[in-house]
């Protein structure tokens, strides 16, 4: 394969990812009730979160001023640009953590809920679940090792942010794409080790599928960035990482669920 057809198929691979957040949406037209659930342990731990970056936000230009006191000599636009240049990198990184550690609290605040979308995605998709439990504290641990890698991807970023010019913009491409990756490898973590998958099989599969894995964290972390989408997407974030699950296993519907989803939904569910 050339490297024009591989870009190519990569691209396309990305957008691919990228559609099952899309159709992970589709999980509340067939189980509107365990969607609708869902919403809930976003907005209590998006509520502390909001107000956790909103008090960062309003202190960072006093830490700021605390942290460059060599800066008080300087001509005023230098001391200026170096201070907007540290906020803007401080804040950028600490939204990225933000948003990995949401994903983190959010799976395991509401773990039976998610449970009950993940079973609801996988019979509507496949007709059946798998009978491996996913269990509480391995979620916790998932969780923890999750926000630990956010720290890093956070303080990577805000080390990109420093660079003079293009540090804003580098620091939030590599940002957005490693925390991306970091939720991609959390989302899938239920649906795949449901199948028997063990913390490396996973990784390896999400690096054979780096770009679908990719497309799919990325509009994941995209819609968490906007204010109140990350409430509103984690629903179909849960559904969609299923949905990735399946696409990158080959797992095709039985004709069971295919007859199922031509039935009208039942709000109840």
């Amino acid at each position: 394969m050339s490297e024009a057809s591989a870009r190519l198929v990569a691209v396309r691979d990305f957008l691919a990812g990228a559609g099952l957040l899309l159709r992970g949406l589709g999980q509340w037209r067939r189980t509107p009730g365990a969607m609708a659930l869902g919403l809930i342990p976003g907005a209590v731990v998006g509520l502390a979160f909001g107000a956790a970056l909103v008090g960062w936000g309003f202190w960072l230009p006093s830490l700021v001023d605390d942290w460059t006191p060599f800066a008080d000599g300087w001509e005023p636009f230098w001391a200026g640009a170096l201070r907007v240049a540290i906020g803007i990198a401080s804040f950028g990184a600490v939204l990225f953590l933000f948003a990995v550690s949401f994903t983190a609290v959010t799976l395991t605040v509401g773990e039976p809920i998610y449970d009950r979308i993940w079973r609801a995605t996988e019979r509507s998709a496949l007709g059946a679940v798998p009978n491996v439990e996913y269990g509480f504290w391995r979620g916790v641990g998932d969780s923890v090792r999750l926000v630990l890698r956010g720290i890093l991807v956070a303080l990577l970023a805000w080390l990109l942010g420093l660079i003079p010019l293009v540090g804003g913009v580098l620091g939030g491409v590599v940002g957005l794409l490693l925390t991306g990756w970091l939720l991609a490898d959390e989302l899938t973590s239920r649906a795949l080790t449901a199948r028997g998958l063990d913390r490396r099989a996973r990784r390896t599969l999400l690096r054979e599928h780096r770009a679908k894995a990719l497309g799919f964290g990325v509009a994941t972390q995209i819609c968490f960035l906007v204010p109140l989408g990350a409430v509103a997407i984690m629903p179909a974030a849960v559904a969609g990482s299923t949905l990735w699950a399946h696409v990158a296993l080959g797992e095709k519907p039985s004709r069971d669920a295919v007859e199922r989803e031509a039935r009208p939904a039942d709000p109840a569910r």
